[in-house]
């Protein structure tokens, strides 16, 4: 079944209710919704050659038509590229041409940067623009019926060698992380409103199926992004609202609703996640904005579908282990099986530190066009997470730390190889190691510890990286050494670089 069918439905049943919202004023109707997705997707068909399967690319920060592009590429029986709007041009450049999009719809203020990383101007189309308005005129063309295995997007997330890798998520993927939101996180109710505070192109972007499949309404602020005053704003007037945070935006919200003593009856659910929440900032959070909390933990390659911890369980402070369960990131969520594992693959003990590995329905079949990858991540049906963890008896998970040694700050992913391949460009820099420092605002940030020759500056490396990867990277700060750690086998151990830290 193509997921495009759960607007389809919502567009008939719900014709009139209102499905998008610029900050507080509606903009498109259900019905209108489902009829420009329609026209859209016709018109990549006729004017594009789009045809079923190839790949369309959206790279657009958050705005009003950023839903309709969506459904539309899936409506066409294609597949969505979402494309992180702050990637570098060269960045994006990889994307395009990994992926082979036929088509990218960009921002106005983005479709410079398309063009420069390959797209072509005769599959360049500039949301909003005069050509964007045709299109969505286009008579409408019937959802393109697809398999449940087929792909219905690629999601583009680095590794540790630092070139992205396609996630192949699967209609089915899709669907299954749909139901799971009403049985794990929760439920929807006539009315209610999903707030993207988040980029669409991320987790954000992947809950809009739920609230599509249930008619609610979906509001992308004016700012286009996260912003407490206007969230707070957008509570009061818009009412019934719900957002996906990463645990850096809860602390904002939490600190300016303290600091003005705004009213957040508005607020109906924040479910947060992209990273660990420190428990000082959780129980200022629930003290500050009362139970409208649920923790998710997933990943691209099974989306946002791991483990929750449920709203009933962060409120249950009289339970004896709240304090053990708040700082865990809860269950196995429905349609998936969570397990922890040692080096070779068998269960470990309740209470010890393994890999964390899932399968289940949410997990992808694997990386576009890149079976070496896939089969060191899905090994005998398990998708190996590169996360450490531990099970207690009750089956909450904990983790300890990331394998992959991932930054996350921000919500965002940093992978330290891909910043330290750039930083050794310069031709001073002999050894370079990146590692994340706590920051009490972005969760983490990147530092770098650098091993150079005399005349190696941080304005040059900071122009160096602002070449070639996405500004949000860059390092906060650089430790200029004489050497860096190495253990017995020559590898540096950036345990010890991160104690360096303090």
């Amino acid at each position: 079944m193509n997921l495009a069918h759960l607007l389809r439905r919502s567009a008939q049943r719900y014709p009139d209710q209102p499905a998008v919202l610029h900050g507080d004023q509606v903009v498109l109707s259900y019905g209108a919704l489902g009829a420009r997705a329609a026209a859209l997707a016709a018109w990549l068909r006729t004017h594009c050659g789009v045809a079923p399967g190839d790949r369309v690319a959206i790279y657009a920060a958050n705005c009003p038509e950023y839903l309709e592009a969506l459904h539309a590429i899936v409506w066409a029986g294609a597949v969505s590229v979402p494309v992180n709007y702050k990637l570098h041009a060269k960045e994006l450049a990889h994307v395009l041409a990994d992926s082979g999009a036929r088509v990218v719809l960009a921002s106005q203020s983005l479709a410079a940067a398309a063009r420069e990383a390959g797209a072509p101007d005769a599959g360049l189309l500039v949301l909003g623009s005069d050509a964007y308005a045709a299109a969505v005129r286009h008579a409408p063309m019937e959802v393109h019926d697809r398999a449940p295995q087929d792909v219905a997007s690629l999601f583009y997330t680095s590794g540790t060698t630092g070139r992205p890798k396609g996630v192949m998520q699967t209609h089915r993927n899709l669907l299954a992380m749909t139901a799971c939101y009403f049985t794990d996180v929760d439920d929807i109710a006539p009315g209610d409103a999903m707030v993207y505070a988040a980029p669409m192109s991320h987790g954000a972007g992947l809950y809009n199926y739920a609230q599509v499949l249930r008619g609610a309404r979906h509001v992308v602020p004016v700012s286009g992004g996260f912003e407490p005053a206007e969230l707070v704003q957008l509570a009061a007037s818009v009412g019934q609202l719900t957002l996906f945070a990463a645990p850096t935006m809860v602390h904002r919200l939490v600190e300016h609703v303290r600091a003005t003593g705004a009213e957040v009856a508005g607020f109906k659910t924040i479910v947060y996640g992209g990273g660990p929440m420190y428990a000082d900032d959780l129980r200022a959070a629930l003290a500050t904005l009362g139970n409208r909390f649920v923790q998710i933990y997933g990943q691209g390659e099974s989306p946002m579908t791991i483990t929750a911890l449920a709203r009933a369980q962060l409120a249950d402070r009289h339970h004896p282990r709240w304090a053990e369960r708040m700082a865990s990131v809860g269950v196995a969520q429905s349609l998936v099986e969570v397990r922890v594992v040692d080096a070779a693959g068998q269960p470990v003990p309740a209470g010890e530190t393994g890999e964390v590995v899932v399968r289940g329905e949410t997990v992808m079949p694997g990386y576009w066009n890149n079976p070496e990858a896939t089969a060191q991540t899905l090994r005998d049906g398990w998708l190996y997470t590169g996360d450490m963890g531990c099970l207690d008896g009750d089956g909450f998970l904990t983790l300890k730390d990331r394998s992959k040694d991932v930054i996350i700050s921000g919500g965002s992913n940093i992978y330290p190889r891909e910043v330290e391949e750039v930083l050794l460009l310069h031709p001073q820099v002999r050894e370079v190691a990146v590692v994340g420092q706590p920051d009490a605002e972005w969760g983490e940030v990147p530092v770098a510890f650098v091993v150079g020759n005399e005349g190696v500056t941080p304005d040059a490396l900071d122009a160096l990286c602002l070449a070639h990867i996405a500004r949000f990277k860059r390092p906060r700060l650089y430790r200029f050494v004489s050497a860096l750690p190495k253990n017995s086998y020559g590898k540096v151990p950036k345990t010890a670089l991160r104690e360096m830290l303090g």
